[in-house]
């Protein structure tokens, strides 16, 4: 998979960025929707710590093979880091929109560094959106210099994003 280098992709770098995370934060305003079904909602959030699971190995994976020089394989293995983000993504909306928050009942030094790792993951989640994107669209792009400089940045970013996320639902799982 290959882009054109003259494709301008910025416009979907910036519309995706912003409709996610309007949409993300919109779904902390909105009533909670009732699906009618009998479908275990509380399952999700385990669904999402496992997406988030294999977006972490994906990475590393894909992070191992650019450093071996294998393009072929960085790049399938950054696609599939794309699908389970993307899954996640799917499965969070869903969540969310469905279910209540649920609160943080630990107390003590525990409570400070789940927040500390909650408000970290969730500012750097924000930014991994149009970062990951353009990351993407600079590597298919062919645009090897552009897309090296800013992977330097996203891929640590990334690889934080996805482990707290995992991190976050350990802590917090037991209060569902």
């Amino acid at each position: 998979m290959q882009i054109n280098k003259e494709y301008n992709y910025v416009p979907w770098v910036v519309g995706l960025s912003i409709a996610i995370n309007v949409i993300v934060v919109a779904l902390l305003f909105l009533p909670e929707i009732n699906s009618g079904t009998s479908f275990d909602i509380k399952l999700l959030p385990l669904l999402n710590a496992i997406f988030n699971s294999f977006t972490f190995v994906f990475l590393l994976a894909a992070l191992f093979m650019i450093l071996r020089k294998n393009i072929t394989w960085h790049k399938r293995f950054i696609l599939a880091a794309f699908t389970t983000t993307a899954l996640f993504l799917i499965s969070y909306l869903t969540y969310h929109s469905m279910s209540s928050s649920t609160s943080y009942g630990g107390e003590g030094i525990l409570r400070t560094v789940y927040y500390f790792i909650l408000i970290t993951h969730i500012v750097l989640a924000a930014a991994i959106v149009p970062l990951a994107l353009l990351t993407l669209f600079r590597g298919l792009a062919m645009k090897v210099d552009k897309h090296r400089k800013i992977a330097r940045w996203t891929m640590p970013i990334w690889l934080y994003v996805s482990m707290t996320g995992v991190i976050v639902y350990l802590m917090i799982s037991p209060y569902y």
